[in-house]
């Protein structure tokens, strides 16, 4: 029962194609009258003399040596017709007028009438075609004319540029080794009737080619729509399923032979072409000679009908087997494409030449698909900052290699010119969809700094937006660092209202409660004690006080300043005699490593002096008993350097880059008298002064370097003086 339904589907997707073919091809045969008339219309004929006049082009041109030489004999007659017998012109001249002509318009040639040279000179005489080429009197060619009754302006036009290049590829060819016309005017005319008798003679160009037939008639836009309706045919009506014999033997044909016989059927146009053409011309050959019978015109409707069905039929035949594509999809390219079976063949073995053939295809393919990747990676990661000229000419140069295979092509250009658009367009959304995934992480990422999320990494391939990561991740660094540097800035003032409330407090509740107990108490030496007590707190808030003073006043930029050429090494030696008395006391030996000639700087003497005294105090209090301490200088060309070096007495588990900020101390438990404002006021002068001071610990080893360059120069700011009149000030 299924055999027997199987059995009349086939019939009936037999029979449709049959008459689906059969009515494309009956159809082609109804348009030779209209191709006809086309055959006859003037585009037509015009087009066939076009080419009678460029055909002529090459003949005229050597007609002009060989008149030139008939008239002036400088190269011998018999030479030139045995070694040129095979020139065209000889043909020529047999239909037109030929005249040689000097400047005052005598004519040259013996042989010329004086009527026909009186014609050839008169532009109006009534020649369907007439050319004149003018020499100059060193042989160039100087002007070319073509007229006339049968020849339009847009034809005089190219014929002109036609005879105009013959000429020139004439003088560098062989005819160039016998004289050149010099001083004359060469003119030929042809009457109507030897211009006819002439294209008669030479070819059947007055009557239209196959090829006029394909570009000039309606054939190729009838022939093609029937071709689309067969094919529409063969992709529609398979979805009623008793028409559909797609699962037929001869329907599952390989994708290679399919391509194949379409590639015939578009080279099989030009023979179609002329079997039309002979038929409108009854050029067909003939069952019943020399009669024009019915039976030859049935023989030729024939002969047509059976050619327009065999191209129909193979295009119903294509466009079945590609319409699996469809349905079968990717199975399609595995199971009927030879390049799949062959490919399959070299994975299971293949044999010593297989396996040659597989790994060289694979090495192919495998550079085919880096390249590919490369470059549309490469499109992926554009650089905008560059230039992007080599990026456009090699999209460019890629776009101009596929048109110009498409335009190969001709009219079957359409068909992959749109598989070349749907591949485009695959290829477009692919990458537009790329450039949309890394937009998205762009986007991400810019909404997390937003937000305040300065800690999760900026990660990821971003492609042409890498760039902009890449100052996305500084912005991320530079507001981190901005964030930490405000976190210190709290802690570092939460940090001064509490030390500020320490250390003020502690002198002034001494002071409060010796002057308390000096308030009762009778015995005279405790009264002097309590009074010894008294002006030290006082002379130690005094100091806190001025420290607090002159930090906040450096911080602010509104220390007066005093420069004057200062003796640097002197004023070491200064400070370290008037604290000679702290060294001593703190069992330190200072080691002195100083020049023996002056250095002289532009500084402030008391601000460096304050400088070089917090250092030197600040070791005395810390540096270990019994230690030496080395205070070093160097000077350079551009600066100076001074060293100072310490053991330290507790261990230096302090951050280098803190212990210079205000209140800060390297004995944290505060068990040494001092504000913590040491370091911080000599970092504070030294950089109001133009110079630098770089703090340095290797276990417990304490380095300071103060570097103060030399010629320094005062601007206008730091020349005036913004507090009071006459002193310098920075601010």
């Amino acid at each position: 029962m299924l055999d027997t339904k199987s059995k009349n589907k086939s019939r009936q997707g037999i029979l449709i194609l049959f008459i689906v073919v059969c009515l494309c091809a009956a159809g082609m045969l109804s348009t030779y009258r209209m191709i006809g008339e086309d055959m006859e219309s003037v585009s037509i004929q015009q087009n066939a003399w076009n080419d009678v006049y460029y055909g002529m082009a090459d003949d005229l041109c050597e007609g002009n040596y060989f008149l030139y030489n008939e008239y002036s004999q400088e190269t011998d007659k018999a030479d030139i017709l045995s070694d040129y017998m095979e020139s065209n012109f000889l043909l020529l001249r047999k239909y037109m007028d030929c005249g040689l002509f000097d400047r005052a318009g005598e004519s040259l040639l013996e042989n010329l009438s004086a009527d026909v040279s009186e014609n050839l000179q008169e532009e109006d005489t009534g020649y369907a075609f007439r050319a004149e080429f003018t020499f100059q009197e060193d042989g160039d060619l100087s002007d070319i004319s073509v007229t006339g009754t049968k020849i339009d302006e847009e034809t005089q036009y190219y014929a002109q540029k036609s005879y105009l290049k013959e000429m020139e590829n004439t003088e560098i060819s062989y005819w160039s080794d016998i004289s050149t016309p010099q001083g004359v005017t060469v003119i030929y005319g042809m009457t109507e009737e030897n211009l006819n008798a002439y294209a008669d003679s030479v070819s059947t160009t007055r009557f239209p080619s196959a090829y006029n037939v394909i570009a000039y008639s309606r054939m190729l836009t009838f022939a093609m729509l029937f071709a689309a309706f067969a094919a529409a045919a063969a992709l529609l009506l398979p979805f009623r399923h008793k028409f559909d014999i797609g699962n037929a033997a001869i329907f599952t044909a390989p994708l290679e032979v399919v391509l194949c016989v379409l590639w015939f059927l578009y080279i099989s146009l030009y023979p179609a072409a002329s079997v039309v053409l002979a038929t409108i011309n009854q050029e067909l050959p003939q069952i019943v000679q020399g009669q024009n019978s019915l039976l030859n015109d049935q023989f030729a409707i024939c002969i047509n009908f059976l050619m327009w069905f065999l191209i129909y039929l193979a295009v119903y035949w294509v466009f079945t087997c590609l319409r699996a594509i469809f349905t079968m999809k990717r199975e399609y390219f595995i199971k009927r494409t030879l390049t799949a079976k062959v490919i399959g063949w070299l994975k299971d073995g293949g044999g010593s030449i297989g396996k040659k053939i597989g790994s060289g295809i694979k090495n192919i393919w495998k550079r085919i698909r880096t390249f590919a990747a490369k470059q549309y990676d490469s499109l992926l990661h554009l650089n905008f900052q560059d230039k992007t000229n080599r990026t456009i000419f090699k999209i460019i140069g890629i776009n101009f290699i596929v048109l110009a295979i498409i335009c190969s092509m001709w009219f079957f250009g359409l068909f992959a010119l749109c598989i070349y658009s749907v591949l485009l367009f695959f290829f477009l959304k692919k990458y537009f969809h790329d450039l949309q995934d890394k937009y998205k992480v762009l986007l991400q990422s810019t909404n997390q700094l937003a937000n305040g999320d300065l800690d999760t990494p900026l990660e990821g391939d971003l492609g042409i937006f890498a760039p902009i990561q890449e100052e996305l991740k500084k912005i991320q660094k530079g507001f981190k660092k901005a964030v930490e540097k405000e976190v210190k800035s709290e802690r570092m003032k939460t940090e001064l209202i509490t030390n500020v409330s320490h250390d003020l407090k502690t002198p002034l509740t001494a002071i409060i409660t010796y002057t308390d107990l000096l308030k009762t108490e009778r015995d005279e030496a405790k009264r002097k004690e309590y009074i010894d007590v008294l002006e030290r707190k006082s002379l130690r808030l005094k100091v806190l006080i001025e420290d607090l003073f002159e930090i906040s006043k450096a911080a602010s930029k509104n220390v007066i300043m005093h420069y004057m050429k200062v003796d640097i090494v002197d004023l070491l030696k200064q400070v370290g005699l008037e604290n000679d008395n702290k060294i001593k006391e703190a069992n330190l030996e200072f080691r002195w490593k100083l020049p023996e000639h002056k250095v002289i700087l532009n500084l402030d003497s008391q601000k460096t002096y304050r400088v070089f005294e917090n250092l030197i105090v600040n070791i005395t209090k810390y540096a270990m008993p019994h230690t030496r301490a080395y205070i070093e200088m160097e000077e350079s060309d551009s600066q100076v350097r001074i060293f100072m070096k310490n053991v330290s007495a507790t261990e230096l588990n302090f951050n280098v880059e803190e212990i210079t900020d205000r209140f800060v101390r390297g004995d944290s438990s505060r068990n040494t008298e001092g504000s913590g404002l040491g370091l911080a006021i000599a970092k504070s002068f030294t950089q109001l002064q133009h110079g630098e001071l770089k703090i340095e610990t290797e276990a417990d080893l304490f380095k300071a370097e103060i570097i103060f360059p030399k010629n320094i120069e005062i601007t206008d700011t730091e020349e005036s003086d913004t507090s009071s009149g006459g002193e310098n000030s920075v601010s």
